[in-house]
């Protein structure tokens, strides 16, 4: 507040401004001519009052009407209908409290104890503030007294003419004794706050309660019963000591810088243990990653997988060709031949391929590796044998189950859902393995019991049924291959027969009891699982050992055979003489039905070419010859055709395995005729070949 005494003028305005409010009133009546008193004024004059045009005119029962209104602490403007996505729950849902709560006034502030320093300082200079303030009013009460005598006596010397003037040296007494009358007011302190009072209030937000549970995995548990006799225990003891034995002979014949090595390694071999158990933590995550890093880098090749297609087909007279894609190999499997590849029948990116060795001279171990079209670079699923596979199948039913033939003669089922290196089970000598290479294996139906079955072939003539009971391995031997004509006499008019070494079988599609059998003497034979004693046809089909025997998937009596003579052959099966012969100039190694035509199949040579053949646009040669293996010296060894994508896998002596894509003209399918609707299904496939099969019936009497 500013003393009074700066702004306050000599005379008081109120008075002034009356006076010249006056002389205004005066100076208009002159004007206008009429004579009116000095008293008078612009407030005596009549008002009107002024009313808006859009009023309503109310009676006075309307006037009188009572509204009632109730005031609630309710937010008329707050939302009423605010949704939040519920993360627990997965959806939006209604939030039921909305803030009530409307903030007309806020101002930021703090409080200071009394006690305090800074309080005590701020309570001195309050006290000084209001001191001053003082000060300020009582001088400015001087000079109002003052200012009063001095107006008094200006109409008095305007009436007297003239006086004598008031000596000075009376005001300050009037001034003394006008203070002594006037009681003294009470010192005024100056609050802080700008407003005498304020009311504080504060509303907290209440946190919905929230129910967190865990639950847990229960613990995997298995039943285990097993029998043991004495000789069992016997033999369980002989074996660890023997180990034991040979562990302490081995140490001994160390030097003592081997010992410090094998202590090294072992000491590796704990750290990378221990290292293990932190990893298999984000093995998924890893995974995923490593995906989508050869996402990334072999971007270029999915995208021809997925959209390529060779346009130049349109200018080649029926002739097509083999785009590669991914190229897949493991370090581990550098010098082990392709033995076997296999497509799982429920994943489609997904293929085994067995890793063995076929120069009997040098055999070593084996490798089961599992690929996917999704990660290149490196297997899926990797399996180590002592012994070379030769052979493989993966069950229809469960695609985690597969099967493998050993070159030492054992069969064994890997399970995919157990991340082991050892096979979940296995065939032994007591178990009636085979005694020559298994050359390749079969799953089947499963038997009366809803047991796990499957078939093998072997060099030693046998044919058995394996048949998964109580996690074991029992076989039963369906047929033993003997070569015809071949019994001499032995000893004591003993008949003595020639053994015939199976090398591939197909089981028929359809008729499940019929079966084919190819042997090294170059023969296929046609046998039933119901009659272990004699075959029911017999086929002279080669000169030398049948490499593969397959079924056409669509015709039911037609099969295909190849073989180390360089020759492919398509065989009817109730007639003993083949329907079509093809000579490679090399020995083949593998033939493969398509499953998308029944009339197109290929096949891989020792040469290193993949031959694709298509029966209904040319039954006189192959439609594609095509070099895959980047050297000369490498032999392709297996073929198989994808069941849903139109690619090939082809395996070679190297390890390698290659992916091709086929161009539009290997898998054409029948034009579209206008007004007439395209025939699909086997049924069509069928007639297609049945067709091809009547013209080569139809020249073979002529001839």
């Amino acid at each position: 507040v500013l003393p009074a005494s700066s702004k306050m003028p000599h005379k008081p305005p109120p008075r002034r401004q009356s006076i010249n409010v006056g002389r205004g009133a005066r100076k208009r009546d002159e004007d206008s001519g009429t004579e009116v008193g000095e008293g008078t004024d612009e407030w005596a004059q009549s008002k009107a009052t002024v009313r808006p045009p859009d009023q309503l005119d109310l009676t006075d029962a309307e006037l009188k009407e009572e509204f009632t209104r109730i005031l609630t602490a309710n937010n008329p403007h707050a939302p009423q209908n605010i949704v939040r996505y519920s993360f627990k729950e997965g959806t939006y849902k209604l939030i039921g409290f909305v803030d009530q709560l409307a903030v007309h006034f806020s101002q930021v502030g703090n409080l200071i104890p009394k006690d305090s320093d800074e309080g005590r300082r701020q309570h001195y200079l309050d006290e000084l503030a209001a001191v001053s303030y003082q000060g300020s009013q009582e001088s400015a009460k001087v000079v109002t007294s003052e200012t009063e005598i001095l107006e008094e006596e200006e109409p008095k010397e305007a009436e007297a003419g003239s006086q004598t003037d008031v000596p000075a040296t009376e005001s300050p007494e009037k001034m003394a004794e006008e203070e002594s009358m006037t009681p003294k007011q009470p010192k005024e302190r100056k609050l802080t706050n700008k407003f005498n009072f304020s009311e504080r209030a504060s509303q907290t937000f209440n946190n919905p309660l929230r129910d967190r549970e865990c639950q847990m995995e229960p613990p995997a548990r298995t039943n285990f019963s097993a029998t043991a006799n004495q000789w069992e225990i016997y033999d369980a003891y002989i074996e660890e000591l023997e180990k034991q034995e040979k562990t302490k002979e081995k140490e001994k014949t160390k030097t003592p810088v081997a010992k410090k090595m094998g202590k090294m390694a072992m000491r590796k071999m704990t750290s990378r243990e221990s290292q293990s158990d932190d990893i298999t933590k984000v093995t998924q995550a890893a995974k995923i990653v490593e995906r989508m890093v050869n996402q990334n880098t072999y971007d270029d090749v999915a995208q021809d997988f997925k959209y390529y297609e060779d346009a130049a087909d349109e200018y080649r007279d029926q002739e097509g060709t083999l785009l590669p894609l991914w190229k897949f190999q493991n370090d581990k499997a550098k010098r082990l031949a392709v033995t076997a590849l296999c497509w799982n029948p429920k994943y489609n990116d997904l293929f085994a391929v067995g890793h063995g060795s076929y120069d009997f001279m040098k055999q070593s171990r084996g490798m089961l590796l599992f690929y996917s079209m999704k990660n290149p670079s490196f297997p899926e699923y990797t399996f180590s044998s002592e012994s070379g596979i030769l052979c493989l199948d993966v069950h229809v039913d469960h695609p985690y189950l597969v099967v493998v033939g050993h070159y030492d003669g054992n069969v064994a089922i890997y399970n995919l859902k157990k991340p082991y290196s050892q096979p979940s089970f296995r065939s032994s000598a007591k178990s009636g393995k085979h005694t020559d290479p298994v050359w390749q294996v079969k799953w089947q139906k499963d038997d009366m019991d809803h047991n796990l079955n499957f078939f093998s072939v072997s060099s030693d003539g046998r044919i058995v049924s394996w048949t998964l009971v109580k996690s074991e391995l029992v076989h039963t031997d369906v047929i033993k291959l003997k070569v015809e004509d071949s019994t001499t006499e032995g000893l004591e008019g003993l008949q003595i027969h020639t053994v015939g070494c199976g090398t591939a079988f197909d089981f028929h599609k359809e008729i499940d009891y019929l079966f084919l059998v190819g042997t090294e003497e170059g023969k296929i034979y046609k046998c039933s699982k119901s009659y272990s004693s004699q075959f029911l046809s017999t086929y002279d089909a080669h000169s030398m050992a049948v490499d593969a025997v397959s079924w056409n998937p669509y015709h039911t009596k037609v099969f295909m055979s190849c073989s180390s003579d360089w020759t492919v052959k398509i065989w009817d099966h109730t007639i003993k003489t083949p329907m079509f012969i093809y000579d490679l100039n090399s020995a083949v190694g593998d033939v493969a039905w398509a499953p998308y035509s029944s009339t197109v199949f290929a096949a891989v040579t020792t040469n290193g070419k993949t031959h694709v053949f298509d029966l209904s646009i040319n039954k006189y040669e192959a439609i594609c010859n095509q070099p895959v293996v980047a050297q000369k010296k490498n032999k392709l060894t297996h073929v198989q055709f994808n069941p849903i994508h139109p690619i090939i896998i082809v395996g070679d002596d190297r390890g390698h395995v290659t992916c091709l894509k086929l161009s539009p003209n290997l898998r054409k399918m029948p034009k579209e005729k206008k007004g007439q609707e395209v025939q699909k299904g086997p049924a069509v496939e069928i007639a297609k070949l049945d067709k091809l099969l009547n013209l080569v019936r139809e020249v073979k009497p002529k001839t």
